[in-house]
């Protein structure tokens, strides 16, 4: 038997997991012992939260921060040879989506490796499901440039795919420079072009709006140092 790779959901703020997520992500974390982590200490508590008869000293976790040297990642599902399941947490979310899990989920399928996702919030699907946009076609490009005049190039360009293509587009901002983005938006796309915000999902805090840029014009939504996702179509 080989050992499997669970993609472990984690939440998007200070919420009970079980409020967010199904009780199968409960029982695969009472059962897995092998985690790889962006955080140990978060991964720790979040473990503690959701499983808190479960022993901290029985836990193996595997570090996948930047510092994380390639040829150490690269032994981390050899567990899995022996029947070992492995679990993959976010910081916050869904596992391997705008997240460095995707290494790993890559090498378990070069390996041979049964990738087992599970179910939990997802705050790139969850903006565009209560955007009113286009769910048929979107595209979810990362960050935007940080320089003011590649910024607003960028801005444009996805602008005009949007257009061309009616297809949503979808970016984010380090919560610290939302309110710089959100100004730069209302100042470098068309009137009528929509923008969708969503911060704090799943919180109590929780903010999503649509509407025209021109609407935007005198709203001023509190984002400093809310993760949010900022979504445009023409």
């Amino acid at each position: 038997m080989i050992g499997k790779l669970y993609l472990i959901p984690t939440t998007l703020g200070d919420t009970e997991p079980l409020e967010v997520m199904p009780l199968s992500v409960k029982k695969v974390i009472e059962e897995v012992d092998f985690f790889i982590v962006e955080n140990e200490k978060t991964a720790r508590r979040f473990i503690k939260k959701i499983t808190p008869k479960k022993s901290q000293s029985s836990l193996h976790l595997m570090s996948l921060d930047k510092y994380a040297e390639e040829l150490e990642t690269r032994t981390y599902l050899d567990v899995c040879k022996n029947g070992t399941h492995v679990g993959l947490l976010s910081e916050a979310g869904v596992p391997a989506v705008a997240d460095p899990g995707a290494t790993i989920v890559k090498l378990a399928h070069e390996k041979g490796i049964q990738v087992v996702p599970l179910v939990g919030p997802s705050s790139i699907l969850m903006a565009m499901m209560s955007s009113g946009m286009n769910g048929q076609n979107f595209a979810f490009n990362g960050y935007l440039p940080i320089d003011k005049g590649e910024r607003k190039k960028a801005i444009k360009e996805l602008e005009k795919l949007s257009l061309d293509k009616n297809q949503s587009q979808i970016f984010i901002e380090t919560p610290y420079r939302n309110e710089k983005m959100f100004a730069d938006l209302k100042a470098a796309l068309s009137p009528n072009t929509n923008l969708c915000i969503a911060a704090d999902i799943t919180l109590t805090s929780e903010y999503i709006k649509t509407l025209a840029v021109k609407d935007w014009k005198h709203q001023s939504p509190d984002l400093h140092k809310k993760p949010a996702i900022f979504i445009i179509h023409k």
